[in-house]
């Protein structure tokens, strides 16, 4: 009788069962299959179930969600085992670095939620379970509250026509794009050079708006110029809008869209899996790995040794002749910042005040790697006015550049100092950064436990405090909910 009555234990379950509930899909990431591993002997042994090249129940399924990540089967054989490599063989560290890259220029989990954060040039707007906040200076509608609001001093709930769930967020200098989970995209603030995706320019759009013209194109992502947009829908096609003077728009002129076009491919273009937009210039990266850019070649920016615009998407060669695979870029104002499918960082455009990190100013025409960033495995890369910052796998944040009011995050160096090698940001060596985001003068995170810290220009509550001027140490920023 009291056997029967025994309350049955994790290891009483049968082990095939337990390799299929880690290989299922699950909602597991690199860290947790560690702690799996540690606190639970079942974890550790292979039980007759794995190919012996695999130490254990949790590294074989480690092994499987890999292969099944998006970014892991866009690379080649010889990528895959070069990523493998530089993890040290070790595939739960193969896990953390796909799924860091992925969530990085998305939504982070963090124990406390799901979670997005962005910095526009005055503002900063931030997902939290699927609703959306801002704070900072509202310039004309930015933030999204109504003509009424001119300021929020603390993050503040943005009310949309009906409910929604936003997955993806994208602020500018005077207007934000939203994404929702049904693929609609809002968007708010001066549409006075269209850049909103709406025909009518008389006025502000204070309340995020639907676009229309997308209504039967769902779209995952959105990034926001200097008064043009950039739509990335779900089947990996472009759309613009806006003005296009230098050519951003990709669509082989310099007239302006008052509503969103297709961007037409030229040659085999792969499909689109991250966009990113400059004041005006353009980046996408495709499957394949490959960079195109499009838009104003001032500062070097698209990457191709010249400063001539391109008024259509064009390939960073220099990145296919090396057989390198980038997965994601950030499209600072004067320069910009890549990484690849290995963890590298690379960086081009103006060198002013050390954003590119090489140790100097000197400008850098194409993509050029940042070898004192070699031994670490990079999973996200922003870059802004003349600053640049790089998220490593094992939480840490490094910055470089310039200081801008304490933007860097550096608060033992003063506020107009210039940053010419990526130094760590050990103000905040006792957190775990899982994202970061950066605008004119203000730069914020996001930790694995959901706390969100702010540093820089506070003159426009843009870092969501009421009575700080400005933050010189990184300062946590609450969220009422």
């Amino acid at each position: 009788m009291g056997d029967r009555l025994r309350s049955a234990t994790f290891d009483d379950l049968p082990s095939h069962l337990i390799l299929e509930i880690l290989t299922s899909g699950a909602r597991l990431g690199g860290s947790d299959l560690v702690c799996l591993e540690l606190t639970n002997t079942t974890f550790r042994g292979t039980h007759g179930l794995v190919p012996h090249k695999l130490r254990s129940l949790v590294d074989f399924a480690a092994f499987q969600l890999s292969g099944s990540h998006p970014i892991y089967v866009s690379l080649s054989y010889r990528a895959q085992e070069e990523l493998l490599a530089r993890c040290s063989g070790n595939w739960k560290k193969v896990l953390r670095f796909l799924q860091s890259v992925h969530q990085s220029s998305d939504i982070v989990e963090t124990s406390s939620g799901n979670m997005q954060i962005r910095s526009g040039r005055y503002h900063t707007l931030l997902i939290k379970d699927s609703k959306i906040y801002s704070c900072g200076s509202s310039l004309c509608g930015v933030l999204g509250h109504g003509p009424e609001t001119t300021n929020c001093v603390a993050f503040t709930p943005i009310k949309f026509p009906y409910p929604v769930n936003v997955t993806h967020v994208s602020a500018s200098h005077n207007h934000a794009a939203f994404v929702a989970k049904s693929g609609e995209v809002f968007t708010c603030g001066d549409n006075s050079s269209f850049c909103c995706g709406h025909s009518d320019t008389n006025r502000p759009i204070f309340k995020p708006r639907l676009v229309e013209a997308l209504k039967n194109v769902p779209c995952k992502q959105v990034a926001a110029g200097v008064s043009f947009t950039v739509f990335l829908s779900t089947e990996g096609q472009i759309y613009t809008c806006g003005t296009s003077g230098h050519g951003q728009l990709g669509h082989g002129d310099t007239l302006d869209r008052p509503t969103p076009k297709l961007v037409e491919p030229v040659g085999p273009i792969g499909s689109v899996v991250q966009i990113s937009a400059g004041p005006s210039y353009t980046l996408a990266v495709t499957n394949d790995g490959g960079v195109y850019s499009f838009g104003s070649g001032s500062n070097f920016c698209l990457g191709h040794g010249e400063q001539h615009n391109e008024l259509r998407p064009r390939v960073i060669q220099s990145f296919r002749r090396n057989g390198i695979h980038v997965v994601r870029v950030s499209a600072g104002d004067e320069h910009v910042v890549a990484l690849d499918s290995n963890g590298f960082v690379y960086t081009w455009g103006k060198g002013y005040c050390g954003a590119l990190g090489h140790g100097d100013e000197i400008d850098k025409t194409t993509p050029a790697l940042l070898t004192s960033l070699k031994n670490h495995l990079a999973v996200q890369v922003c870059a802004s006015k003349r600053k640049t910052f790089v998220l490593m796998d094992s939480g840490c944040l490094y910055g470089f550049g310039w200081m801008a009011f304490g933007s860097l995050g550096f608060p033992d160096r003063d506020v107009s100092d210039k940053v010419l090698k990526p130094s760590m940001l050990y103000s905040l060596k006792d957190h775990h950064i899982c994202q970061v985001s950066t605008g004119l003068y203000h730069s914020v995170v996001v930790t694995n436990r959901g706390r969100i810290f702010g540093f820089g220009d506070n003159e426009r509550a843009q870092l969501g405090h009421d009575e700080l001027r400005g933050c010189l140490h990184p300062t946590e920023i609450l969220v009422e909910e």
